[in-house]
C-alpha cells in the first residue's frame, strides 16, 4: 500500500546522445553514496536561484510580440536565429548591478545559499570566458564580470554560493544541443560541443570564483553514465566539496532536483533534495509577470517542503539593468522577519513524523515537534494523532507556554490565538521521538474547520486504479503538478479513504476533478456512513501537458454522522466505461 501512495516521476526530458542515436532519459536519481559535505544543505531548507542572462534584456518581448510564460525560452520559441538573438548582447549594460545588495538580500530573506546562472540555454555566459566570445565581458557595453563579485560578495555575507549550468542545450552553437531551426541536426557533434565549450566551461567556473558550495547541472544529454561520471571525478578534483545536483544525469549527483514546481507527496527519505520554484511566473525577467508569490504564500511553501525534508530554492529574475524585481526584494524581506522569529522549526529539520492535519503541518528534531499552524480550529484545540508522551508546549515566537490533555487517541494542545497570519508555530518537547510516520493513518476531520480535504494521496486504492502526479501548464514552461487518483474504469476499480470524524453532525460531501468532455456523464458512488450516493461526472478539459488542466467541485450530498469515529469512505465508478475522472480531493464541509 506505501508504495501505491508514493508520488510518480513523471516528465522527464528526452535527448538524442551524439553517434549512436539512442535516447537518454534524465531523471531524479542520485548516487547511492552520500556525499559527506552535504549536510549544510540539508540543513540550510531555503536558498536563492537566479536566472539572468540575455533573456532579460529581452524581457519577454521580440520584435514587437509578447511571449507569455517563462521569458529564458523565448529564443527557442520563437524560432529566433541565433545570429539575430546575439544582437541583444550590445545592449546589455547591468549598470545598476550591485553585488551586496544582492547577496544582503538572500541574508535578509533567511537564504542560506545561492545558485545563479552562468550559462543558460541560449548559449551566453556570464562571467568573464575564455573559451567563448559569447559572452558578457566580450560581447556587451558592460565590460564586467559580475559573477567575481558576486561570488565574493555572497561568501562575505555568510552564504554558500553556487552556478547553474546549461551543460547540453546550447542555442547558439552549431553542435549545441537543442537549436534545430539554426542547424541541421544529422550534422550536429555533441562530443565536439563538450570537448570544446561546455566542459571548458564548467572547469572556468569551478577554477575562477573561489571556493563554491555547488554546481547545478541542468539539461543532460549527449553523455554516457561513463562520460557524466568522468565530468564529475573532474569535478571533485577541482572542487572537493562541491555538490552537485542529479540534473547532471544518468542517475548521479549528490542531491535530487524535482520538476520545476513539483514537490514530492510524501517524505522522500533522508536524502539531501530540493524543491524548486520561481517567485512570480517566469524564471528570467519577464516585463508583463507580475504574478508574485505573496510572503505568506512563501512561508508556506517552504513549510511545505521542509515537513517533508527537502530544500526550496526559490527564484528571482533581475531586469536587464541588474536590479531585482521591488515585489522579491519587499516580500522575500518579509519572509526573512519571519524567520528570524521561528527559524529554529525550518532550519536543520527533518520531515515532520505527523501526517498533515487540517491545521497544518510538521517540522522535526530530536525529541523535538514544531507544528506550523495554518488555520486554527474554534475551539483551539490542536489535536496531534499518535502522539502521547511529551513534556511541554509552547510558541516558538514568545515560549508562552501552552496548556495540552490526553485526547482520544492522542494530545490535545490548547491554541488561545493565532500569533501570526503566515505560520504560527508551536513547539513540542518530547519525552521520546515516535515511531516513524504512519502514511495509511486516517485523516482527521472535524467540524471545528471550515472544511475538510481527503486528498489522493490518503487514498487507499484497489483494482487498476492508482495515484498520479499529472503535470501541466498554464503559460508556456509554468509546470503545476496535482497529484490524483486516475484509472478508475470499472466498479473493482476503487479507492477508499481512512476519515477519523471527531465531531458529529451534517457534512456536505464534494468532489474536485478534472474530466475531458468526450467522458462526462458517466455514473459513480461514493459510500459513507452505510449510505451509497450516485453522482453523473460533470465535463471541465481535456488533458494535454501543454495546457491548463481543469478542477470543477462538484457536491454529491449531505451525510449526518451520528457519532465520533473511524469511518470509511468508498468510491468507485458505478458500472464499466472510461476512467470516471481525475479525483484531486473530495471535501468534508461541516454545516453549522
Amino acid at each position: 500500500m506505501k508504495q501505491l501512495l508514493i508520488i510518480l516521476l513523471l516528465t522527464q526530458f528526452i535527448f538524442i546522445k551524439t553517434n549512436a542515436q539512442e535516447t537518454e532519459r534524465w531523471d531524479k536519481e542520485v548516487s547511492a553514496t552520500p556525499n559527506p559535505s552535504q549536510q549544510w544543505f540539508k540543513d540550510a531548507k531555503f536558498g536563492m536561484f537566479i536566472h539572468w542572462g540575455l533573456f532579460a534584456q529581452a524581457g519577454g518581448v521580440w520584435q514587437g510580440k509578447d511571449y507569455y510564460g517563462i521569458s529564458e525560452w523565448m529564443m527557442n520559441r520563437g524560432k529566433i536565429p541565433a545570429v539575430n538573438y546575439a544582437e541583444l548582447a550590445k545592449k546589455f549594460n547591468p549598470t545598476k548591478f550591485n553585488a551586496k545588495e544582492w547577496a544582503q538580500l538572500a541574508k535578509d530573506a533567511g537564504m542560506k545559499y545561492m545558485v545563479i546562472t552562468a550559462k543558460h540555454h541560449e548559449g551566453f555566459a556570464m562571467f568573464d570566458s575564455k573559451v567563448s566570445d559569447f559572452n558578457i565581458v566580450k560581447a556587451t557595453p558592460y565590460h564586467q564580470d559580475p559573477m567575481k563579485s558576486l561570488a565574493q560578495a555572497v561568501r562575505d555575507a555568510g552564504l554558500h554560493f553556487g552556478f547553474y549550468y546549461s551543460q547540453y542545450l546550447d542555442w547558439h552553437e552549431p553542435n549545441g544541443g537543442g537549436n534545430r531551426w539554426d542547424f541541421n541536426e544529422a550534422k550536429k557533434d555533441y562530443q565536439a560541443y563538450y570537448r570544446t565549450k561546455s566542459i571548458p566551461q564548467i572547469k572556468e567556473l569551478l577554477n575562477n570564483y573561489g571556493s563554491l558550495g555547488l554546481i547545478w547541472f541542468d539539461m543532460p544529454g549527449g553523455l554516457s553514465k561513463e562520460e557524466t561520471q568522468k565530468l564529475i571525478d573532474d569535478v571533485r578534483k577541482i572542487q572537493p566539496g562541491c555538490l552537485i545536483s542529479s540534473r547532471v544525469g544518468n542517475g548521479l549527483g549528490d542531491f535530487k532536483d524535482y520538476g520545476d514546481g513539483e514537490i514530492p507527496a510524501t517524505a522522500p527519505g533522508d536524502g539531501a533534495w530540493e524543491a524548486l520554484f520561481t517567485h512570480n511566473d517566469s524564471w528570467g525577467y519577464s516585463k508583463f509577470d507580475y504574478n508574485f508569490k505573496t510572503p505568506k504564500e512563501i512561508v508556506r511553501l517552504l513549510t511545505t517542503v521542509s515537513s517533508k525534508g527537502g530544500n526550496l530554492i526559490l527564484n528571482v529574475g533581475p531586469d536587464s539593468t541588474g536590479q531585482m524585481p521591488e515585489y522579491s526584494v519587499k516580500y522575500l524581506r518579509l519572509v526573512g522577519k519571519w524567520l528570524k522569529v521561528n527559524g529554529e522549526a525550518i532550519y536543520g529539520t527533518t520531515a515532520g513524523f505527523i501526517n498533515p492535519q487540517p491545521w497544518g503541518l510538521t517540522t522535526s528534531k530530536p525529541d523535538k515537534l514544531y507544528l506550523h499552524v495554518f488555520e486554527r480550529p474554534k475551539d483551539g484545540l490542536i489535536f496531534i494523532p499518535g502522539l502521547y508522551q511529551i513534556k511541554k508546549a509552547y510558541l516558538l515566537a514568545n515560549k508562552q507556554p501552552l496548556a495540552f490533555v490526553k485526547a482520544n487517541g492522542g494530545i490535545s494542545i490548547k491554541l488561545p490565538y493565532l500569533i501570526d497570519p503566515y505560520n504560527t508555530v508551536i513547539a513540542v518537547d518530547l519525552k521520546s521521538k515516535p515511531i516513524s510516520l504512519n502514511v495509511d493513518a486516517p485523516v482527521t476531520v472535524s467540524n471545528q474547520y471550515t472544511n475538510n480535504a481527503l486528498d489522493a494521496i490518503n487514498a487507499h486504492p484497489s483494482g487498476k486504479a492508482q495515484i498520479k502526479s499529472i503535470t501541466y501548464s498554464h503559460y508556456f514552461g509554468d509546470w503545476k503538478h496535482t497529484l490524483c487518483l486516475v484509472e478508475m474504469a470499472t466498479p473493482e476499480d476503487g479507492a477508499i479513504f481512512l476519515a477519523n470524524i471527531t465531531t458529529p453532525g451534517d457534512y456536505k460531501v464534494t468532489l474536485e476533478y478534472a474530466c475531458p468532455p468526450a467522458l462526462a456523464g458517466q455514473e459513480g458512488v461514493m459510500n459513507l456512513n452505510g449510505k451509497n450516493y450516485q453522482f453523473a461526472t460533470l465535463a471541465t478539459s481535456d488533458y494535454e501537458s501543454h495546457k491548463p488542466l481543469l478542477f470543477i467541485k462538484q457536491t454529491i450530498a449531505i451525510t449526518t454522522i451520528l457519532k465520533a469515529g473511524l469511518y470509511r469512505l468508498n468510491i468507485h465508478p458505478l458500472h464499466n466505461g472510461n476512467e470516471l475522472f481525475k479525483l484531486k480531493t473530495i471535501w468534508l464541509e461541516p454545516v453549522n
